[in-house]
């Protein structure tokens, strides 16, 4: 059994799903036997296989799978603790899964982190507006601030407390997340910006400079605005408010006429 046991996991793996969600010819594929074999060695039944998987330390899931359970239990504990007190085993006992699983999942905390990042912060939203741009700038900008805030707002609150550890800790998991999604994020911002700077509606500036004239002004106001807010009351614009302005300083600086 232990060698089957081996090949499932390394099935799950390979297909980013829970052993219970693994199809019974994979895991034979795996084995390197026929699906009659498997189940012939198993007693015509994989539930002696999924109990041979939990006794090796590993959940084989049948609920929603362990990466999904997982990030959202991670997303819950980092916005309620910060990332620097964040344990797998805290994961694992908040998500009801084994510290095996784990790292069979996401092959570590690095991993698990960057996963939730990858879900909660903006670059979904980005990805999804690259899809589907808006043809004018002024729209593109405004959309991409929307985002943005949009991923702050989002509950868990992941995107504070990142760039929270990020501030504190250069080199701490938040930097090592940030470097996981940022290739991505510039992808998506690319797709949106740069055709505007080709048809010579924008400045050639190069795109991280460009996204950070951006997006600096706006993550700047919207960290800040738990201190600002009780500091200038009703005289703190709205954040809609505060995204036409920005987006209209934006606009002034690197449109072209």
């Amino acid at each position: 059994m232990k060698d089957l046991v081996a090949a499932a996991l390394t099935a799950a793996k390979e297909r980013g799903q829970d052993v219970a969600d693994v199809p019974v010819t994979a895991i034979a594929a795996a084995a390197g036997v026929s699906r009659s074999t498997l189940l012939r060695r198993l007693g015509g039944s994989r539930a002696a296989l999924d109990e041979a998987v939990r006794q090796a330390g590993v959940d084989p899931g049948g609920r929603p799978p362990v990466r999904e359970r997982a990030i959202e239990a991670a997303a819950w504990l980092v916005a309620e603790r910060g990332l620097g007190e964040i344990t797998l085993d805290a994961v694992a006992e908040r998500a009801g899964c084994s510290l095996p699983s784990l790292y069979t999942v996401f092959e570590g905390r690095d991993g698990l982190l960057a996963a939730v990042f990858e879900q909660y912060g903006p670059l979904p939203d980005v990805q999804a507006l690259a899809a589907d741009p808006p043809q004018r700038l002024e729209d593109v900008v405004r959309a991409l601030y929307r985002a943005f805030v949009t991923a702050f707002e989002r509950e868990p609150q992941i995107v504070p407390a990142v760039f929270a550890d990020l501030f504190s800790r250069p080199d701490g998991p938040a930097a090592r997340m940030m470097a996981a999604t940022v290739p991505r994020m510039y992808e998506g911002l690319g797709g949106l910006l740069l055709p505007h700077v080709e048809a010579g509606r924008l400045r050639p500036l190069p795109l991280p400079l460009l996204a950070q004239l951006l997006l600096g002004p706006l993550i700047n106001h919207i960290l800040l605005r738990p201190v600002l807010a009780p500091a200038f009351g009703a005289d703190l614009p709205s954040v809609d408010e505060a995204i036409e302005l920005f987006a209209d300083a934006f606009l002034r600086a690197v449109a072209l006429p």
